[in-house]
């Protein structure tokens, strides 16, 4: 079976466009590979230095994912500081990155426009740190955002100018993993692009019932139609999508006609739509919450997964160290 390795960031809760966007293949996924999923905790610092709960953020995020399906038993969850490895491999892999080419990232420049008052190193190196999560299981695919592409990329280059430097030939060279027609695309709230944390206009698994009524009515919408079968403004195309995916047909159908015929009422159409997301998320929301109170369960998981993960990590560190030359007196 092929590695897939794929990092979470604890700066946020799941939203549903996570959930249709990636968590539900990741389930899917650890079934048909030998697949790796880590909490990037180190990440997580690059933008948030001084974190208020960083173990409380690390806790929400596992617990999500555990609610959601990933199995602990078929795949490998681990969280990326219970690897002193990830670090190791970081510093080595960083005597090999030129300050040029990371200055040139997308992601650096970016971020250096967003925050201009923390451009740390940790943010300049972010691609090497990436790299060495994925070098580290010698993976083979990588599910990456468009965001993250020049940065696996990155990883590529790496890996190719380790096995250059040293004459050999150790480390592949990962390449993303396409999820394809699987990828569902949830759109936001405000009628505009996609789901997002930074953007403000998610719906999260952990919202209970009021949260996702008050966020659904507040939704954006036009005047309504003024002509049968008009063509639909994005913002209640944004709707109907997310109708698509936790509705009965029918009950879209009937609002797609009242739309067609002009007698839509969107007050209807979002207080059924909340009501639909609620019946939805609420089996989920109530694993989250179980979950999430198991301290016992949690430390067995994060045990669990740090023992599994570094046991190809801690094998990699120790022959990349005697290919650079390391050795014991």
């Amino acid at each position: 079976m092929d590695i897939v390795l794929s990092g979470i960031r604890p700066t946020g809760n799941l939203h549903l466009g996570n959930y249709f966007g990636a968590v539900k293949n990741f389930v899917k996924m650890q079934h048909e590979n030998n697949a790796f999923f880590f909490i990037a905790d180190y990440h997580s610092l690059t933008t948030h230095p001084t974190p208020a709960d960083l173990h409380g953020n690390v806790k929400q995020v596992l617990s999500e994912y555990l609610a959601c399906g990933l199995d602990p038993e078929v795949a490998t969850i681990y969280i990326q500081s219970d690897l002193p490895e990830i670090a190791e491999l970081y510093l080595l892999l960083n005597m090999n990155a030129y300050l040029g080419e990371l200055e040139r990232t997308t992601s650096f420049k970016d971020k250096v426009r967003k925050q201009a008052n923390n451009v740390n190193a940790g943010l300049l190196t972010y691609p090497v740190l990436m790299a060495a999560d994925i070098l580290i299981h010698k993976s083979k695919y990588v599910p990456v955002g468009k965001d993250q592409e020049q940065n696996l990329e990155m990883a590529r280059k790496f890996a190719k100018r380790f096995n250059n430097m040293y004459s050999v030939d150790y480390f592949n060279e990962p390449i993303p993993f396409n999820f394809g027609n699987d990828l569902i695309k949830i759109p936001g709230l405000d009628g505009s692009g996609k789901m997002g944390k930074s953007e403000g206009n998610g719906l999260y698994l952990i919202d209970d019932e009021k949260t996702i009524k008050k966020k659904v009515m507040k939704a954006k919408t036009d005047a309504g139609p003024t002509q049968q079968n008009q063509e639909m403004p994005q913002e209640i195309i944004n709707l109907f999508t997310i109708a698509d995916i936790v509705s009965e047909k029918d009950t879209v159908d009937f609002f797609k006609t009242n739309y067609n015929n002009c007698s839509i009422r969107y007050g209807d159409f979002k207080k059924q739509l909340a009501e639909d997301i609620n019946n939805f998320v609420s089996p989920i929301r109530e694993k989250i919450i179980d979950i999430r109170s198991n301290e016992e369960y949690l430390s067995k998981v994060a045990k669990m997964g740090a023992e599994k993960a570094r046991e190809s990590a801690a094998k990699t560190v120790k022959e990349v160290r005697e290919i650079i030359g390391f050795k014991s007196f």
